[in-house]
């Protein structure tokens, strides 16, 4: 799709002939994210300041050229794939930290910013920004706040919804709207702060966030428990959850994952059919150790294999390291993959974790399950051969069986990794004919010409 000479002097005009690109290697390198959807922008521009960003809108809405706004491209649905073609905006070069204030518990940077990068800001000061998604070490923090992200600390520390104060962000014909305030309180008119987070772009582009950030515990005890029975590790989750005690992280490993790990690394974890991990957190050793306690008490009431507490900082880092390790090391093993996201109420855990076994098995195909068990939010990742025609056919047959299984089960589509293009076509599942068209109508009193990414969330049906 070429991009009509006039309106490429104009964004050049804007953004200057530097941060304008047309070239063919830079569409392609805008044409995919994490997820295996494809699809070629006309342009791209580097926006370096709210003005630009602004400017570009204008220009845009007046054209009806479609935009998406993108940041590192680490998104698992095609968020920032281009799906309508038109221009990509780049916001990575918009990545500085503008206020640091402690003691009032914020930070406001803008969306470019790299998650690992604001981790290392707030360190010193003995601060974090909780939510501590996987793909920390790239992702932008307007990614986090475009898809609401989670991490290994959801079960504790909740979501990023949770930690935004309050946004500027510029609306599709170019008007610059700031959301919420500075404070940790702010219960003034409508909440636009929240409808913005989550969003994925097709509402307006996010040019500064307000957070909210937290002190960090100082102490971690890590614990490891196996199981041989899928039920027992998901009965485990579920009873520690009500033991009384809030585990910072609980994640489980299922035996594909624990396999391929163990093909890849030199961790050497014991193939067991699923392995939870637990951290417990606080500021002194004898809390975190009596909260672990309580949980390793669980896990031996549900008939472990091996209950494990980490001896030693290297031994919970090794770990960790197996968790952080599962989508990579997934990924090696056949040409595709689509990795999911379902969400389940923590109690339908051990239900979601049997029914995913019964999709692997009735399909023969394999699927790794890993994931954020204590808060219902787990990953199964389908392998599959994408270059023949009835893998693909059966990948699509266990995602769809997948999806109605975690809505069956009072879930969610997506608990972190958003809908985008992935699961647009499975939104009338779990969403009402009547909240779906209050979403439509709000994204068109936003976007009355449907130029902020086009194409995602189903909101452009009907």
């Amino acid at each position: 799709v070429m991009i009509d000479e006039r309106i490429k002097q104009a964004l050049i005009q804007i953004v200057g002939q530097q941060n304008y690109t047309d070239n063919l290697i830079d569409m392609v390198s805008y044409s995919y994210d994490a997820s295996e959807h494809r699809a070629r922008p006309s342009c791209a521009v580097w926006v370096e300041n709210t003005a630009q960003v602004a400017e570009v809108m204008k220009l845009a809405n007046r054209e009806k050229i479609p935009v998406t706004p993108r940041g590192a491209g680490t998104g698992l649905s095609g968020l920032s794939v281009p799906a309508h073609a038109g221009i990509v905006m780049d916001l990575t070069r918009m990545n500085r930290i503008l206020e640091l204030r402690i003691e009032d518990r914020l930070a406001v940077v803008q969306p470019g910013l790299v998650y690992a990068d604001l981790e290392k800001a707030l360190a010193p000061h003995g601060f974090f920004f909780p939510p501590d998604p996987s793909s920390g070490k790239v992702c932008t923090m307007g990614g986090t706040v475009g898809t609401n992200a989670g991490g290994v600390k959801g079960a504790k520390y909740g979501t990023t919804r949770d930690y935004v104060l309050g946004l500027e962000v510029v609306l599709a014909d170019g008007r610059i709207m700031r959301t919420g305030g500075k404070t940790i309180k702010n219960v003034s008119g409508y909440d636009l702060t929240r409808l913005m987070v989550a969003s994925e772009g097709t509402l307006g582009i996010v040019t500064e966030i307000a957070l909210k950030i937290n002190p960090k515990p100082t102490v971690t005890t890590t614990a490891m428990a196996t199981f041989d029975d899928l039920e027992d590790a998901g009965r485990a989750v579920a009873e520690v959850m009500r033991s009384g005690i809030l585990p910072s992280v609980l994640e489980i490993l299922g035996r594909e994952t624990i396999l391929a790990i163990n093909q890849n690394t030199d961790l050497n974890l014991p193939e067991v059919e699923a392995l939870l991990l637990a951290e417990t957190d606080g500021y002194t050793k004898g809390e975190t150790d009596f909260q672990m306690e309580k949980v390793a008490e669980v896990f031996r009431r549900n008939n472990p294999g091996i209950v494990k507490l980490a001896a030693t900082q290297e031994e919970a880092a090794q770990l960790w390291k197996a968790r952080k390790s599962a989508y990579a090391v997934l990924a090696r093993i056949k040409t595709h993959f689509v990795l999911e996201d379902v969400t389940v109420p923590i109690g339908k855990v051990p239900a979601l974790l049997k029914g995913i076994q019964a999709i692997a098995r009735k399909h023969d195909i394999q699927i790794a399950t890993f994931g954020h068990a204590g808060d219902g939010n787990l990953h199964p990742q389908i392998l599959y051969d994408g270059y023949d025609p009835e893998q693909v056919k059966k990948m699509e047959a266990a995602s769809d069986e997948l999806f109605k299984l975690a809505i069956a089960l009072e879930g969610t589509l997506t608990g972190e990794h958003g809908i985008g293009l992935s699961k647009a076509a499975y939104m009338t599942l779990e969403h009402d004919a009547v909240s779906l068209d209050m979403m439509r109508t709000i994204k068109r009193a936003f976007d009355p010409n449907n130029i902020l990414n086009p194409g995602k969330m189903a909101l452009d049906a009907a």
